[in-house]
């Protein structure tokens, strides 16, 4: 069965909108048990203003601290120039650069248009010169929630542009939940036969409950590079009504049990899922760590024994 490989974002995107700052011991912790779950790459953190984004003030600290096991690619979000430069000193393994297709949410995420945007990260990428393969999330290719659809061939005009630059990959994100899997499908074939020698990763909140649906309706169209966050944590501040990313193990636990290679310790994963709420302090939207997996099976109550012996 086909190989599916999964980015968790966790301690940078779905860490960066929780109210209470998380310790920086903690967040240490937690990357290094997520290293050994099997992840392909973990985005660790973002090199943003501290300002910005106060919970990742610690970012140098963080990448600094963790234990880097062979395999695992650690992977952090680089905004401009300046980003670029703290990421090199960090001497993390991926940048990765974040621009919207929409217009409006561009505006009011990164308070400037998307030509503007596009010139920056451009910039980035030729200081970068190839020395760290870069990858760009493009956000809200599915839908914003502020101008409503947003063309595929808008997308597919932006990932074009990176594409010409010597990007390594690029993620696909449905910023917002509002993408639906046959509007899924048709991106992931259109992508695939015009970028067929980048990494593509599709990147889905469960907004509207659809996540894993979108994830499978990918999968199914030949999709193999996910990003997902332990517990279903994150979401956009600037997306109204945006909750969560899908769940890391809600979505490798559904492909596991049909038979994908997802290349996860899935118990290891689970426990580490029933630890989340404890650090961020507050239950989380995953749901395989509440009811447990497929194969955890549970006693039959005394009675049925009983039952047995006179049937």
């Amino acid at each position: 069965m086909t190989r599916i490989y999964f980015n968790d974002v966790v301690t940078r995107d779905g860490f960066q909108i929780e109210p209470n700052f998380i310790p920086t011991d903690d967040k240490v912790k937690l990357i290094d048990e997520l290293s050994q779950c099997g992840f392909a790459k973990i985005e660790v953190t973002s090199f943003t203003s501290p300002k910005a984004i106060p919970m990742l003030r610690d970012a140098e600290e963080v990448m600094g601290r963790i234990k880097r096991f062979p395999g695992v690619e650690y992977t952090v979000l680089v905004p401009n120039l300046r980003g670029a430069e703290r990421a090199f000193e960090s001497k993390a393994d991926e940048f990765n650069l974040v621009m919207s297709t929409s217009e409006t949410h561009n505006l009011a995420n990164l308070r400037m248009g998307r030509e503007k945007s596009f010139s920056g990260l451009a910039e980035v990428i030729r200081y970068v010169d190839g020395k760290t393969p870069i990858n760009v999330s493009l956000s809200t290719c599915f839908g914003c929630p502020m101008e409503g659809d947003v063309p595929q061939a808008v997308v597919e005009g932006f990932a074009q542009r990176f594409a010409d630059l010597g990007v390594r990959g690029l993620t696909i994100c449905d910023t917002t939940g509002m993408a639906n899997p046959i509007q899924v499908a048709k991106m992931a074939i259109a992508l695939q036969q015009k970028f067929s020698d980048l990494q593509l990763t599709f990147h889905f909140h469960n907004t509207r409950g659809m996540g894993l649906a979108n994830v499978l309706a990918a999968v199914q169209s030949g999709i193999v590079r996910f990003d997902g966050s332990l517990g279903g944590l994150g979401g956009c501040p600037y997306a109204p009504g945006a909750s969560g990313n899908i769940s890391s193990e809600d979505a490798i636990h559904m492909l596991d049990a049909m038979g994908y290679d997802t290349g996860i310790d899935i118990p290891r994963l689970i426990g580490l899922a029933r630890e989340l709420p404890l650090i961020v302090g507050h239950a989380v939207p995953g749901q395989v760590a509440k009811a447990g997996s497929t194969c955890d099976l549970h006693p039959a109550p005394d009675y049925v024994a009983q039952l047995r012996e006179t049937s």
